[in-house]
């Protein structure tokens, strides 16, 4: 593979620079856990070390995530109030050629090796059994999406318990009422105190978009903090807003707003990108194109700031446990070929669902391509120096890390 962005550390630390250091640490110190974890939160160096291999380029175009991974996938209630699964994470999304989202969601997989307590050649056995699902899916040229009485297995078990949690209680878990009013739980895991900066701008920012919507009132806020959440935004601009939602202490909503940044896909890739109004307006886009339903309150805001973009996403809070538990899966081979199974499928369903859409393929193009064979070896091979990449690169930052190399 190529080594164009220099030395590990260097990349990371360069692309991270002037990111909020109190966050910043968490991200530093998850990058040393694993190799999952390292490729989850440096998809930046990722990109740099793709191979130059003709397939990255000839492939037809597609709509994709960008940062593709076995917890990008989610369950979640979308804008009409219907619990659903699909990608869930947009912030990389762009136009690249179609094999770009498999190949970083089998690399995840190989890099997932020994915690799925697979062996090498079962690893790759199911990488291949993705990829030939994908192309499967992708060649019946029919978008569909995933629904809670047909899905079984871990997929299932995340619908049915979304189905059973309610507003109130994500509220309880995520906040708590003193003197009548409700107000964030600040637990340093979750939730960290924002400045008075912060929350001023926060405010601001929430009553000049509510003053334009349907109900002003819903958006108010009524506390504000910087959440932590991910391992690739970690340290960006992002903000728990509990606003006053339907009005009583018990209809108030908790959303997610967080800042917007380039995606390195479309940095990474020579395919024309279409001009968007922001980073945060490329993202609900792409987020609405794709997702077969979207996530409730998917907004597009801007702060006014003279820089060139300072936009941020609004979508309403989504819990942690709606992604799917990896370890659920460790040792149970027929369990994982059948969450690989539906995420295959949901990936190749958005991409037929936004396909031909600005520079986009034709679904026309996505079937012949799925329907011919020598991509799939090919793909399968580009996973194997990708994972291998990852690896090396995981071990070469976790040492530079214990020898304090990298500041937390």
């Amino acid at each position: 593979m190529q080594q164009r962005s220099g030395d590990v550390v260097s990349a990371i630390l360069k692309y991270n620079a002037g990111r909020d250091p109190e966050r910043l640490a968490m991200k530093y110190l998850a990058l040393r856990r694993d190799a999952h974890s390292f490729l989850r939160g440096t998809c930046h160096r990722y990109m740099d070390c793709l191979p130059a291999h003709p397939l990255l380029q000839q492939a037809p175009p597609a709509w994709s995530c960008g940062d593709l991974h076995l917890e990008n996938f989610g369950s979640y209630v979308g804008d009409n109030g219907y619990a659903t699964f699909d990608i869930n994470d947009f912030d990389e999304a762009a136009l690249a050629a179609c094999v770009h989202d498999p190949l970083r969601l089998v690399t995840n997989l190989l890099v997932l090796t020994e915690r799925l307590a697979l062996s090498a050649a079962d690893a790759l056995a199911m990488g291949r059994h993705f990829i030939d699902l994908y192309a499967q899916a992708l060649g019946e040229g029919k978008a569909r999406w995933v629904e809670r009485n047909t899905t079984q297995g871990l997929v299932r078990d995340l619908l049915d318990s979304l189905g059973e949690r309610t507003a109130i209680g994500m509220l309880n878990t995520r906040t708590e009422v003193k003197a009548g009013r409700r107000r964030i739980r600040l637990d340093g895991v979750k939730a960290l105190p924002a400045s008075a900066a912060q929350r001023e701008a926060v405010t601001e920012l929430m009553l000049a978009f509510g003053a334009a919507q349907p109900e002003p009132s819903f958006y108010k806020p009524l506390d504000i903090a910087r959440r932590i959440s991910g391992n690739s935004s970690l340290g960006l601009e992002r903000y728990i807003v509990l606003t006053r939602g339907t009005g009583s202490s018990d209809g108030n909503a908790l959303l997610d707003l967080k800042l917007a940044t380039p995606s390195v896909l479309a940095r990474a890739v020579a395919t024309r990108q279409p001009a968007w109004k922001s980073e945060a307006h490329r993202v609900v886009a792409l987020q609405h194109r794709m997702q077969a339903l979207p996530v409730a309150f998917l907004h597009a805001l801007h702060t006014g700031s003279r820089r060139s973009d300072n936009s941020l996403v609004l979508r309403a809070l989504q819990p942690g446990q709606d992604r799917v538990d990896l370890d659920r899966c460790k040792g149970k081979p027929r369990r994982l070929a059948r969450l690989l199974e539906t995420m295959a499928q949901t990936l190749a369903w958005a991409q037929l669902r936004s396909s031909g859409r600005q520079g986009a393929a034709s679904a026309d193009a996505l079937i012949a391509f799925a329907n011919q064979k020598k991509w799939r070896i090919q793909l399968l091979g580009l996973a194997r120096q990708c994972s291998a990449q990852v690896e090396t690169d995981w071990k070469n930052y976790a040492e530079a890390f214990d020898e304090g190399a990298v500041s937390v």
